[in-house]
């Protein structure tokens, strides 16, 4: 059974660093998608960020691309997002997820596994 376990949340000011790490255990197949996404209070989920398993090519939603870096740990399959210049509007629970399969980095697959999720808050 796949468990992802997310930390790193916490409450950043305003142009502030954060980074979230997801370590991950039960992974069976050779390649995996993996990907962060955040839900804000009121809104609907969506992709951050996302990274092939088996070569390290990485895709961005729009509102976080050149502020965050998504990487991973290739033998353990854990995964890290690097959150830079942090706006209010990042604030949100932070979610990592894994896809099965060799995919090419996309937010629009629906992933297998979840993780519980971390909070993140931007503020003064």
């Amino acid at each position: 059974q796949v468990q992802l376990v997310e930390t790193g949340g916490g409450l950043v000011q305003p142009g502030g660093s954060l980074r979230l790490s997801c370590a991950a255990s039960g992974f069976t197949l050779s390649y995996y998608l993996l990907g962060w996404f955040r839900q804000a209070p009121g809104k609907e989920r969506e992709g951050v960020a996302s990274i092939s398993d088996s070569d390290g090519t990485t895709f961005y939603a729009d509102s976080v691309k050149g502020r965050f870096t998504i990487s991973r740990n290739v033998a353990t399959k854990a995964i890290y997002l690097q959150m830079n210049n942090l706006m209010p509007e990042d604030t949100a629970v932070y979610y990592c997820a894994a896809l099965e399969g060799n995919h090419p980095p996309g937010l629009e697959y629906q992933y297998d596994y979840w993780g519980q999720g971390t909070q993140v808050t931007v503020s003064s």
